[in-house]
Parts: C-alpha cells; sequence; structure tokens
C-alpha cells in the first residue's frame, strides 16, 4: 500500500506559538489597561471574519480596541500582536528535516488574519519549508470545518489516504479523519517523531 506522500500541518501551537490566542489577549489588555471582558467580547464577534479574510486588521482593531478614543496607536498596539509570536524549536526541528528531505509535499492549513500570517511567513520563513498555505484568510474558510480540508486536497489534487495532517487540538482532526486522511494530534517533538515512523514517515530521532 502507498504510504504518505504529503503533510498537512496547523501552525499555531505546532509550530509557533499561538497567533493571538487568549493568552495574548490578556496580556493586551493588561499591557495597554483594556476593559477585559468587554475586549473579549469583541473579539468573539470580530474574529471570525478577521481569520477569513472577510474584514483587514485595522478593521479588527477597530471593532475590538479602537472604538473609543485610547492613549495609544494601533501601530502599537499591532506590533505587540506580533511580537508575541514565538517559534517552537521541536516542532520546528521535525518541520525542517521533513522538507530538506524533499520526500513529501508540506503545507499548512491554519486559522489566521491575513496580515498577521503574512508577518508569520515572513518573518520565520516558513516559505523555506511550505509548497502552500491554505490559511482561513486566503481561502475564506476556516478550521474545524470541512470546507478548508476539502479545499486543500481539491488544489493539491492529492489522495486523501495518502495524506496526514498534524494539529494539536483533537476536534480539528475530526473532519480530517472523516475524509480519510491520517492525523495525528501534536503533544510534543518526541511524540511526533515517533507517531510519523509508525506512518512510515522517514525522520531522524532526536
Amino acid at each position: 500500500m502507498a504510504g504518505v506522500n504529503t503533510i498537512f500541518w496547523d501552525v499555531g501551537g505546532v509550530i509557533l506559538s499561538n497567533g493571538w490566542d487568549r493568552p495574548a489577549r490578556a496580556e493586551a489588555a493588561r499591557k495597554f489597561g483594556i476593559e477585559w471582558e468587554e475586549f473579549q467580547d469583541r473579539h468573539e464577534l470580530a474574529s471570525p471574519g478577521f481569520e477569513s479574510g472577510e474584514v483587514t486588521l485595522t478593521t479588527y482593531l477597530g471593532r475590538t480596541v479602537f472604538y473609543r478614543p485610547r492613549a495609544f496607536t494601533q501601530e502599537e498596539f499591532r506590533d505587540f500582536m506580533f511580537s508575541q509570536s514565538k517559534e517552537l524549536p521541536g516542532g520546528r526541528a521535525v518541520l525542517d528535516e521533513l522538507a530538506q528531505s524533499g520526500r513529501y509535499f508540506l503545507a499548512t492549513i491554519n486559522n489566521e488574519g491575513l496580515e498577521l500570517n503574512l508577518y508569520r511567513i515572513a518573518h520565520f520563513n516558513l516559505r523555506s519549508d511550505f509548497t502552500a498555505f491554505f490559511s482561513s484568510c486566503f481561502v475564506g474558510a476556516r478550521k474545524p470545518d470541512r470546507e478548508i480540508y476539502e479545499i486543500a486536497l481539491e488544489v493539491t489534487q492529492r489522495a486523501p489516504e495518502r495524506c496526514l495532517f498534524i494539529d494539536d487540538r483533537s476536534l480539528n482532526l475530526e473532519c480530517p479523519k472523516q475524509l480519510g486522511m491520517h492525523t495525528i494530534q501534536y503533544r510534543g517533538a518526541a511524540q511526533l517523531r515517533e507517531d510519523l515512523a509508525a506512518l512510515g514517515v522517514a525522520v531522524a530521532p532526536a
């Protein structure tokens, strides 16, 4: 039976820290003196449009933060948002090794707003590893909905049984499984190497 030849990756929580998650927003609220409950409520309403590419970061910030006068600028707040992104060395090392092997088609399936996504791709040189980016802001669909996985399969024209999707959240693995893809829930680099080996994906031990 033919093995895995295509690996789709989540980004936040696997390769990089989450781009704009609850802890990062809480830290922003503390740093800038924003009313947390109202900020969080507004984020929940504005986030789907931001992540699906329907609204810009400027619009998102206008709805969540700058709907009233502030003692700081949008540029200062954006800089803080971007600074929250960090590389996760363990997951990135595995990705780099697979990319350098040249044996697999590598792409992302991730939820992220446009400006933050572009920053993370450029700042962390993700183009050196990935051939394609099926990001929510590019394709207009978000995990865990089935559509984003179907788009990735249709555009790449890859057989689902030869595809693997790696994500740190179990909910995001349900639709790929239903579509016939292999899945791995990421819990750490050592576990990822073991699970990859079990699927016949060649990666050197740490």
